[in-house]
């Protein structure tokens, strides 16, 4: 009998090879499979606490240095952050509906029809349901905005570069320098939200979600053209790539433009003009016109009185055009590339008030992927001491503006 033959051992498998994180991954050119996206969700959900504390905490010692601020000056902290230019207007909207117009000295006439209706209709059924005025209720709404708006942009720096900038792409949008709209009865957080979360789920292939999402958007700032834009291209963009139109994408994109096309369609419809909105637009002064009241204004620094204000714009822009490049740069996806490029066009083509222009590029928030994928580079104490340091001069600052008479 032959002797047994000793049992075949298969060798180990070889440790499969860890490539090095890059800092920015290419936008997939095929949907990732269904199985992965559970693990992809959960990923992206064990880090939403960290950049919600983190992010939380920045506005924390916002509203603080405020608080401080206006005590010692007698201020009412309160009254600065919900009764204000325009929250005024929104609480004016939530209470009587639209109609109110104001008629300046130079002729100039203000109408609420510029205002869209999402913000201060969910004011006006806060107030309704709570034992609150419609003020408070804007600020409530404004707040818990807030802290979707940054879980959304932690979302999509999780997946765009990584959960780690992820986090820290949503404490640097907290400590933006006029992040002290972030805590005031004010639309911009409402609409990042809606947009952050619109461009996510882009990013993940869900179109029916990104549209209906942005149709939200439209609903609450005009601004909403951009993300439109954004989900265009990328529509088309995909289409020409995989060589055929999905049902779903379709009807993401045809969805998109509803809400800022049917307010837009019913101040046309109230006033008996086609070209209403954009009439009432202009009445503040938010005509479209290139950039030339921009070019005049810096122009007008730079040749008077107060030259070195001039020459600081000319750097500040300087930085904008750089973090603009760097995005090009980081190979951002697209939908994200074109939201960021067109949130920042709108708010340096047309003729509004200088002031808010900050405040309008707020929305941008992958302006800020670049510098969040360097600070997660650093050592920890290092990137903690940055974001410390611009928690606390973005704080001051907006005390600085919020009890002065506005945007210096």
């Amino acid at each position: 009998m032959p002797a047994p033959r000793p049992p075949t051992v298969a060798p180990a498998p070889a440790p499969a090879l860890v490539q090095p994180a890059t800092p920015v991954a290419p936008e997939p050119t095929t949907p990732p499979a269904p199985a992965a996206a559970p693990r992809a969700r959960g990923r992206v959900g064990a880090g939403a606490g960290a950049a919600l504390l983190g992010y939380a905490a920045t506005r924390v010692v916002g509203l603080a240095v405020l608080f401080a601020a206006a005590a010692a000056s007698g201020e009412d902290a309160w009254h600065r952050l919900m009764g204000r230019w325009d929250a005024v207007w929104y609480v004016r909207v939530a209470e009587h509906g639209y109609g109110h117009q104001t008629t300046l000295p130079d002729g100039a006439v203000h109408s609420d029809l510029a205002f869209f209706p999402l913000f201060p209709a969910l004011e006006r059924a806060l107030s309704a349901a709570l034992p609150i005025g419609a003020a408070p209720a804007g600020l409530a709404v404004a707040w818990a905005a807030s802290l979707a708006a940054a879980w959304g942009v932690y979302a999509v720096g999780a997946q765009v570069a990584g959960r780690r900038a992820g986090v820290a792409l949503a404490v640097l949008w907290g400590v933006y320098p006029t992040a002290f709209v972030q805590s005031m009865a004010y639309t911009e957080t409402l609409f990042t939200a809606f947009a952050a979360w619109s461009l996510y789920a882009v990013l993940r292939g869900r179109w029916v979600l990104a549209g209906g999402l942005a149709v939200l958007a439209g609903l609450t700032r005009p601004s909403a053209v951009a993300l439109i834009a954004s989900l265009v291209v990328t529509a088309l963009a995909t289409a020409v790539r995989e060589r055929r139109v999905a049902p779903r994408l379709a009807a993401g994109v045809l969805l998109a433009p509803l809400g800022w096309v049917a307010y837009v369609v019913y101040v046309a419809v109230r006033t008996g003009s086609p070209t209403a909105y954009f009439d009432v637009q202009a009445g503040w002064g938010n005509r479209i016109d290139g950039g030339a009241a921009l070019a005049r204004f810096v122009w007008d620094l730079l040749t008077g009185p107060a030259p070195l204000a001039g020459a600081g714009l000319l750097a500040a822009f300087a930085v904008l055009g750089w973090a603009v490049w760097l995005c090009v740069r980081q190979r951002q996806p697209l939908p994200v590339l074109v939201y960021t490029l067109a949130v920042v066009a709108v708010s340096l083509v047309g003729a509004a008030y200088f002031g808010s222009r900050p405040r309008l590029i707020m929305p941008a928030f992958p302006l800020l992927l670049p510098a969040a994928v360097a600070l997660v580079r650093l050592r920890t104490r290092y990137a903690v001491a940055v974001l410390a340091a611009a928690a606390s001069a973005s704080a001051v600052y907006g005390a600085f503006t919020l009890l002065g008479p506005g945007p210096p």
